[in-house]
């Protein structure tokens, strides 16, 4: 099992991404897309489930509004309060204000079977924070799916309210997908450095000034989507 001070430092490497992070656009996207509409919600002692919530980057975001946080993974950490899987939670129903759900679906060989299991441990009007990935290699032989935003909706049809918002356009996809497939390609431990430190930063950099620059809406290779919902 990972020690809580390493659990601890993947998650704040999620939610604040150093430079050298081939996924820094991404990232640093999701973190402003999460706190607007954390910063929306009027309740002010949320009870949260973390489905896949193995290392909670987002729980920082709720500090001082948490009246109970429980994660949900198959994969135990000092910070997992329960193992299980995410198509059966071991949760009542209408439990939670709030559930939070990144990078997960992906996994899943029946995404459907998660999302209805987070609509049922909703109270009614709860909320679900989602992040899918649409475009980027493979992470794992688990893998099994990437996700557009008509599937979005065909998941999420099920709620009253539902907002998706891409995690950078096309320009972020493009350098995004750049660097993640650099730092696949670059093998030895010392050329690994030498990418992390000279070349990773400047494509991150590059991406971001241009799609600034661009202030294109084109988001065709989008390489990640964030969502939300209300029951």
């Amino acid at each position: 099992m990972q020690t809580l001070d390493r659990v601890k430092r993947e998650g704040e490497e999620r939610l604040h991404p150093s430079l050298a992070n081939p996924s820094w656009l991404v990232l640093r996207k999701r973190r402003e897309i999460f706190q607007k509409w954390l910063s929306e919600f009027a309740e002010q002692r949320l009870e949260v489930l973390d489905v896949g919530g193995r290392i909670q980057p987002y729980r920082p975001l709720l500090e001082g509004r948490l009246l109970r946080y429980v994660a949900v993974d198959l994969r135990r950490t000092l910070l997992v309060n329960v193992v299980a899987r995410g198509e059966q939670l071991p949760h009542g129903d209408g439990q939670f204000d709030l559930v939070i759900c990144t990078q997960v679906l992906q996994y899943i060989p029946q995404p459907q079977a998660v999302i209805t299991e987070i609509y049922r441990v909703l109270k009614p009007g709860g909320r679900l924070l989602l992040s899918v990935p649409a475009a980027c290699p493979r992470d794992a032989d688990e893998e099994c799916w990437r996700f557009f935003p008509a599937a979005l909706r065909q998941l999420l049809q099920g709620f009253n309210e539902v907002e998706i918002v891409p995690e950078g356009g096309s320009i972020v996809g493009f350098f995004r997908t750049v660097n993640v497939c650099l730092n696949i390609f670059v093998r030895y431990r010392w050329l690994r450095s030498i990418f992390h430190r000279t070349l990773c930063p400047l494509i991150n950099l590059l991406g971001a000034g241009l799609e600034d620059i661009a202030a294109s809406a084109n988001e065709q290779f989008s390489p990640n989507y964030s969502a939300r919902a209300r029951k």
